[in-house]
Formats: C-alpha cells, structure tokens, sequence
C-alpha cells in the first residue's frame, strides 16, 4: 500500500512494482524462512519491520535481476520504508491482524456457537426443570430458558468486539516516528489506509491523532477486554454444561453430554466432559493474556508505546484461541447435547423450593415452615402441608402447578 502511494509521489515504478510484487509473496507466506526474530525484542517492532524492509528490498533485487544484499537499485530505508516509521507500520500491522483475525476466526466462531446454543434452547423450550441459585435448589424454569441465557451471553460477545472494532480500524501509517508525519508527503496517511482498506476489505481509516496511535494502545486494550469478557462467558458456559452433566449416576445428570473418547487411563468405561475442560483452559489463557495486554498498554512512555510485539501476539492468541475453541466446543459438544428427561423431572418433583408458589396463598412464613418440615422428616411438600393444615390436597395440586411458575401472571 505504501509504494502505491510513493509511487504517486514520485517513486522510480520499477522500484515501486517490485516492492509491490516482493510484499505479495511475504503476505502469501513465500518467504517465512526469511524471518527468524521473536516476540521478545525491541518494544516497537524495529527489527521485524527491517526485516520485513530487508526482505522485500532483496527479493524486490533479485527479481530485477541485481545482486543479493547491494540494496540497489531498491533499498531497504530509502525505497521499502520510504515515508515511513516502524513506530507507525508495525503498529498499522497489528491493527490490520487484529482486524483479520477478528472477522475471520472469532466472530465466525463465536456465530457458530451462538446459533448451535440457539438451536438447544429451542429444542428445549418445553423440558421444565428445577433452577439452581447459590448452587441450591430454585424455582423452575425451562431448560430453553437456562440455554437462552448462553446464546444471550455469546450474542452480547459478539456485539462488544464489534463495538471495539472502529478503533482497530484506525490505522497509525503517516505518523512516522512521533506522529509528526516527518517524511512524508501531504495526504500519503489518508492514501495509506484507503489502499489499506480496498485490499483488505476492511474499512480501515487513517487514525485523527497520530500522536495516540504511536504513544497508546488503548484500541487493542478494549479489544483484548471485549475477548476477556468473552471468555468469562465462556467460562460460565462450559461450566454450567459440565455440571449439568456430571454423573452418569452420581452427579446432577440433567444433561448427556457426547461420548467423545475414554475418559480415565485406569477406570474403565470412564467418559470425562472434555470439551468443557478444553474451554475452559481456553478461557483462563484469554484472561492471562489480558493481563499482559492492559500491563502493555499502560505502559506507553511519552511519543511511543514499546510493548507492541507481546501485546499484539496476546490479542491474536486470544482471538484465535476462542474462535478455534468456539468451533470445537460447538462441534464436538454442544451439537450432541441431550436433555436427561427422566432425572430432570425426578429432581424438579422432589425439590423443596416449589413451595414458593405457596406464597401469594398462605404467605412466605408458612410456606417456609412446611420447607423445613418436609425436609426435615423426608417428606413431600403436599404431605406436609396438608399435616401442618394450612391447606388442602386439592389447593395443594391447584396452586404448586411447575408450568404456572415459569414467568410474571
């Protein structure tokens, strides 16, 4: 993008096409072998983009039929790096991977496994169960009703990376070293990222402070914290499903979840809830790796922030990381879900908290009284209070009906 622009200002086109033709065959990943440096170097990302410039000037030489490493006729600095800074081409990097990544891994992902939730919580709009609050039994409600608040959860996932997407678009390309834009010409940003945008598809804009795009990275922190939120949700997701399906016949039971593989290395006939485990491993990586993110992004000193390289490979984790395991969880787990009828409806029949229905009839003290009771002696609810007398078998039947208890009369 940028020798299309330097082109328009005056750069040699036979420099400019082979710099154009060398940086194709980077981005298709022809010259991998090139590019031996690591995360943990300079906090700008000086080497990598010199090695990058370097890179493209030999190849660029070397299609022009020169000699090897002579950096004529198209030079690293003065040709490759022309009008630019790696203080703001390693930052416009990060934020065109982060937009990538983000539109072809993780939104992707995460739309999967929102609709395969969706799917379950419509498949199970009828299974009334008996809800859990402090780990205790509740009052009922449906299982479709559980399910839609993970779809809602992974929906509002979505929405938030989204909202912290047009300050990724912002792109740093023009700011040169501090932001001044030293070196290059009146309109060069602006002709950046229109480029920028038509090859990518993405609508990429140059950044109105380029002093802030080179100095901060609060874009990538809000990225980061939107993924980090994701993975809270999944957490609470993964964790909810492996509890409703512990057992087989020691656990809650309510949910069977697909048998995937042998579960235990010495208890035959063990099958373990793998895929909740593989989220859930995911998910606390994600909000490790926000950790690192907010430390580099608090950390810019003056005119640059110098943690670009580990801040940008924590989003790109992260953002690979949850689509993937989106995919998978989605997949091997959720798709297979079954709903355990028969132990749903055993533990909604025998839970305690039904008498709640009781209050608006005999009020909240008696309806307590006849919890404890029946608790305290095993048993039923309706026994109980028929024995306490506060009131009869049939309004006992009438008013503790679990289908009245699922929303506002």
């Amino acid at each position: 993008s940028s020798a299309v622009v330097d082109q328009e200002y005056g750069l040699d086109p036979k420099v400019a096409n082979a710099i154009m033709k060398a940086a194709d065959e980077v981005a298709e990943g022809k010259l991998n072998d090139h590019f031996p440096l690591v995360i943990w170097q300079t906090g700008s990302g000086t080497q990598t983009n010199m090695n990058v410039n370097e890179v493209i000037s030999n190849r660029a030489i070397e299609m022009l039929g020169d000699e090897l490493g002579s950096k004529k006729p198209v030079h690293p600095n003065d040709h490759v790096n022309k009008s630019q800074s790696s203080n703001d081409t390693f930052p416009t990097a990060m934020h065109m991977a982060a937009a990538t990544e983000v539109h072809e891994v993780l939104l992707p992902g995460l739309q999967k496994l929102h609709d395969a939730l969706n799917a379950k919580s419509k498949e199970f709009a009828q299974i009334i169960k008996i809800g859990r609050t402090h780990t205790q039994d509740a009052v009922p409600l449906t299982l479709g009703q559980e399910f839609s608040a993970y779809v809602q959860q992974v929906n509002y996932a979505m929405v938030r990376i989204k909202a912290a997407l047009p300050r990724i678009y912002e792109l740093a390309a023009g700011g040169t070293a501090v932001g001044t834009g030293l070196n290059t010409r009146i309109g060069f940003a602006e002709k950046v990222a229109s480029k920028v945008a038509a090859l990518t598809g993405l609508p990429f804009v140059t950044a109105p402070n380029k002093f802030e795009a080179l100095a901060a990275h609060d874009a990538l922190v809000e990225l980061s914290g939107a993924m980090n939120t994701a993975a809270c949700s999944l957490m609470k997701i993964a964790n909810d499903i492996r509890f409703l399906g512990s057992g087989p016949r020691s656990g809650l039971g309510e949910l069977i979840l697909p048998e995937n593989e042998p579960g235990s290395s010495i208890m035959p006939g063990k099958v373990n809830p793998t895929q909740c485990e593989a989220l859930t491993m995911v998910a606390a990586q994600v909000m490790g790796n926000h950790v690192a993110v907010t430390i580099g992004g608090s950390n810019g000193h003056f005119e640059l922030n110098v943690f670009k390289p580990m801040m940008i490979k924590n989003v790109l984790l992260s953002a690979r990381l949850l689509g993937d395991a989106s995919v998978s969880f989605t997949e091997n787990c959720v798709v297979g879900i079954q709903a355990n009828t028969e132990r749903i409806n055993k533990l909604m029949n025998e839970s305690l908290m039904l008498v709640t229905a009781l209050n608006p009839h005999i009020g909240y003290d008696k309806a307590a009284k006849i919890a404890k009771t029946a608790h305290k002696n095993g048993s039923t609810l309706k026994e109980t209070a028929v024995e306490l007398g506060y009131l009869t078998a049939e309004q006992f039947d009438e008013w503790v009906k679990p289908t009245d208890m699922l929303g506002p009369k």
